[in-house]
């Protein structure tokens, strides 16, 4: 019998468990100085979240049952990626600047909040009694639509393309005999620059997709089929978040800086001058997103690839612009432990 919990979709109810969950986390992370468990924390919130709808929603109609399960799969996959690499690490960089200071660290935790929330809303509204308890209103159309098909093959090529590219690149960065004065271009990398970002973006696309034969095939409510249609909410945050917020934003130009001084920086060699044109090129010849084929990308008019393509101006490093910036700022971090 389906449990009915504060609103007939699980909004209310998901939202405080996830709060929860985080806010248990931010502070084990922040009285511990320590990262191990943030990342770890944000992935298996999504396991969580499907597993305790599933039960509360309580029909375990086939549907419900395959999506809920990829979700978990999904979110057990990205948190044992995350926990194992920040173990062999010791730590996480990005919170070098912030994970003393209460407010701003507290600040990445709620936006893990709404990052969970917002991408679980597919699994948790298909799970609610509104949608899938029939005799409460809800739906059940036979599993095996075009829906349900075209979902389940986006999200597997989706965890495919994403774990893939994350075990390429961390066997790249541990190699000790693999050069690091070159971007990584073998494997899924020769054809992206950020191939894990495509294949979450996929992911979210192919849960929301499945999720919804309820609402087309099915005979809900005009208010539960609005419900389920806003859960577009998922991939269209996803997308938005990899591609403005903590995704390209924060690999592509600073990767690019990086090169860059290991050519013209303070502390550049000589043998290290070729570096910034090799990156160049393989900019030239790799998608930033999108995977296709070098030999067909490098052909490709620029404003093709500046626009449909995805590479706005905001993700690329200007050498005549951000150049000297970078040298200065780079000239002042080698001059400032030489003064102490």
């Amino acid at each position: 019998m389906p449990v009915h919990a504060l609103d007939p979709y699980y909004l209310a109810f998901t939202l405080l468990i996830t709060t929860g969950y985080q806010l248990t986390g931010f502070f084990i992370a922040y009285t511990a100085q320590f990262d191990k468990i943030t990342d770890f924390t944000g992935g298996s919130n999504f396991f969580i979240l499907a597993l305790v709808t599933l039960l509360c929603g309580g029909t375990f109609h086939t549907r419900n049952v395959v999506t809920s399960i990829l979700v978990m799969v999904w979110a057990v996959r990205i948190a044992g990626f995350l926990l194992f690499r920040v173990l062999k690490t010791g730590h996480d960089g990005r919170f070098d600047e912030i994970r003393k200071h209460f407010f701003k660290f507290l600040a990445f935790w709620i936006a893990q909040i709404l990052w969970v929330w917002i991408v679980s809303l597919p699994v948790v509204i298909l799970n609610s009694p509104a949608i899938s308890d029939v005799g409460h209103g809800g739906s059940n159309p036979p599993f095996g639509t075009s829906r349900d098909i075209a979902g389940i093959v986006l999200w597997a090529l989706g965890l495919f393309i994403e774990a893939t590219a994350d075990i390429q690149k961390y066997r790249y960065k541990s190699s000790k005999t693999t050069s690091k004065d070159k971007a990584i271009n073998t494997g899924l990398w020769a054809w992206s620059r950020n191939p894990p970002y495509f294949g979450e973006m996929m992911c979210w696309w192919g849960i929301w997709i499945l999720s919804l034969s309820p609402s087309t095939n099915g005979t809900l409510s005009s208010s539960s089929r609005s419900a389920q249609y806003a859960a577009i909410l998922s991939p269209i945050f996803t997308v938005i978040l990899l591609m403005f917020g903590s995704g390209l934003p924060t690999s592509t130009k600073p990767q690019a800086k990086r090169f860059y001084l290991k050519s013209y920086g303070p502390t550049a060699h000589a043998d290290d001058a070729g570096v910034w044109e090799q990156y160049k090129a393989h900019v030239r010849r790799t998608s930033i997103l999108i995977p296709l084929p070098p030999v067909l990308y490098k052909h490709l008019p620029s404003i093709l690839k500046k626009t449909l393509l995805l590479d706005f101006p905001m993700y690329q490093f200007d050498e005549y612009k951000d150049g000297p910036q970078a040298i200065e700022e780079a000239r002042k971090t080698v001059e400032r432990p030489e003064q102490a």
